[in-house]
């Protein structure tokens, strides 16, 4: 593809993601490119590059072009004199920050087939007043300069204190690629060892004792090692959370949330498909897709259960289950170097909604766990509120709970030490996460 070109699918990409705001940008992009297949995976990888870092800097990049008389498409009906930001703006504002002249960025856009038509005047003239400007204004409110929505901000200065900056910058980075070995089909040493005969850069991972990071995104899917089963795309966070559930084989496991099954595949692995795993999920789509996964694992000491409220199923196996684990629905703060529009789409109704909804959760799943078993609470999230806080009010609604560290030994003993652990880019190098263990003490 041309540059302009480029250019032009971007834009287009962009402006899907715009038009599908409660669909993650991934997942948009994934189906943009499945229709796109004449575009190489160099393109790919440039296009993607080019949007995600104006994901990354949403908020700067539109906090000047508001100065310039743009608008965001909420505020157009008050302001109907002036020009909406556009995908096209953000593309160009984007490049000039990037260090491109104007005059470079105006050849960009052309007519033709696969170009993006040329900047009219009034685009032109916005642009030109960023160029030579540092995206990071002394002007800009706090908020802006830290990518995140003005009211989320006294929450993460509360789960951050004076790091707040630091562990933002940390998350506002790419993600790597990590991978969890299938000890069910191979070692963690020959699954290494396979990747680098590929010639892949693959370094194991310092705290998950099953995790492999590639140094650059692949297309793992299409590889050997994946397609047998052997390797699953699982961030190290997510792999410890799975190993302080500290499940061992011949347990009763009920993966309560368990969605496409990723952190059930992992405790399977871990009980070497020896006793019985439950997962369960409120969508049936989500525990359809996990079938192949299952299966392409060599699992089958799981039983996929969806939950309807007030069935028989739940009465028979109330405090039946060694383990409960609970990976909660949360805000996914702990996601955003993987998916940086969230950052966007997230506003404050929908936190307030999952506090209620993981509270719920809590009290629900609490009553599968046995005298002496283990309720295990996990969120992708780093926010108290969804966290300690969750944690505090359980406990003190539920005093035949108790906090306890988990049991487990694959867990490095710097996170063996506590009975809640928060993960963080800037602390682990892994994505955000944290994990409460518990233990019902009386019946």
């Amino acid at each position: 593809m041309t540059p302009s070109a480029r250019v032009a699918a971007s834009i287009e990409l962009l402006t899907a993601m715009e038009v599908n705001p409660r669909k993650p940008a991934d997942a948009v992009a994934h189906r943009f490119f499945k229709e796109r297949r004449y575009i190489g995976s160099s393109d790919r990888r440039t296009i993607s590059d080019l949007v995600w870092h104006i994901m990354r800097h949403w908020r700067k990049l539109t906090w000047w072009l508001e100065k310039q008389g743009f608008v965001q498409q909420e505020h157009i009906q008050q302001i109907e004199q002036r020009q909406k930001i556009t995908s096209r703006l953000l593309v160009g504002a984007w490049l000039l920050f990037d260090g491109l002249s104007l005059r470079e960025v105006i050849d960009l856009y052309k007519d033709g087939r696969f170009a993006v038509g040329q900047l009219t005047q009034r685009e032109i003239k916005g642009l030109a007043s960023l160029e030579g400007k540092a995206l990071v204004s002394s002007a800009m409110p706090y908020a802006v300069v830290l990518e995140v929505p003005n009211w989320l901000l006294p929450f993460l200065e509360e789960s951050f204190g004076s790091d707040i900056e630091q562990e933002l910058a940390a998350l506002s980075m790419p993600a790597p690629l990590d991978l969890r070995v299938n000890i069910l089909r191979k070692t963690r040493e020959e699954a290494y060892a396979a990747l680098v005969s590929e010639g892949l850069y693959v370094q194991k991972t310092l705290l998950s004792p099953w995790g492999l990071r590639l140094k650059e995104r692949t297309p793992i899917t299409a590889n050997t090692l994946f397609r047998e089963g052997c390797v699953e795309i699982q961030d190290e966070g997510s792999q410890l959370v799975a190993a302080m559930t500290g499940v061992v084989p011949g347990m009763r496991v009920l993966d309560y949330c368990a969605g496409a099954c990723g952190k059930t595949l992992a405790m399977a692995m871990m009980m070497k498909n020896k006793g019985h795993i439950v997962a369960s999920d409120v969508s049936a789509s989500r525990l359809e897709g996990a079938v192949k996964r299952l299966r392409r694992a060599g699992v089958h000491n799981v039983e996929r259960h969806l939950l309807v409220e007030g069935e028989k199923w739940i009465k028979r196996r109330l405090k039946s289950f060694d383990c409960v684990l609970v990976d909660a629905p949360c805000s996914g703060i702990g996601t955003w170097r993987r998916n940086p529009d969230a950052r966007i789409r997230l506003v404050q109704a929908d936190l307030e909604e999952l506090v209620h909804q993981q509270a719920a959760i809590l009290e629900r799943a609490a009553t599968f766990v046995r005298p002496g078993g283990r309720l295990i609470y996990a969120t992708c999230s780093v926010l108290q509120r969804e966290n300690t806080d969750q944690i505090k009010a359980f406990l003190t609604r539920h005093t035949v709970f108790r906090s306890v560290p988990t049991l487990s030994l694959l867990v490095p003993k710097i996170l063996r030490q506590k009975d809640a652990v928060t993960l963080t880019p800037r602390r682990y190098g892994t994505d955000g996460f944290f994990v409460a263990v518990m233990e019902r003490i009386e019946s």
